[in-house]
């Protein structure tokens, strides 16, 4: 078995298809009408090919019980680029216990987007502001030898 992706519904497809090339910067590998396939296993469903397939009547899009996650190398360019977007903001960016920075939205459906950190980026930034990889470690909660194997790459 092989995960492949995940697929959501869209309202509308190519507003849908303009908000993830804008905003995240996806491209479309593969444009079917009704279904779109985008970079890093992301698939878009028109709402009502979706309710076909599963055979229901209602699909419920804006529910906050999931999000996609993104990671991010250059979060203050992508923090300044979002602010050029027209998006509605689950809230500002905020910088996690463990030191990741992280920001999340909606898409145009409501579906929940979460852009953060690169986490390599976290320990590195930690290590040349002069934390030891020990205290990196007790403030990122993580062992040892999670910081040892980013500062190996």
């Amino acid at each position: 078995m092989k995960y492949s992706g995940t697929l959501i519904a869209v309202s509308d497809m190519d507003t849908s298809k303009e908000f993830y090339l804008h905003v995240l910067g996806l491209k479309v590998i593969g444009d079917f009408g009704a279904n779109v396939m985008l970079e890093q296993g992301i698939f878009l469903q028109t709402l009502d090919t979706w309710k076909d397939f599963i055979r229901k009547e209602h699909v419920v899009l804006s529910n906050n019980a999931y999000e996609l996650y993104f990671e991010e190398n250059d979060m203050d360019a992508f923090l300044e680029h979002l602010a050029t977007c027209d998006i509605s903001y689950i809230h500002e960016p905020l910088v996690h216990t463990w030191g990741q920075r992280v920001v999340r939205f909606y898409d145009v459906d409501n579906h929940i987007i979460e852009v953060a950190e690169e986490i390599g980026m976290v320990v590195r930034r930690f290590i040349e502001r002069g934390m030891t990889e020990e205290e990196t470690a007790i403030r990122m909660e993580v062992p040892i030898e999670y910081i040892k194997k980013y500062l190996k790459k």
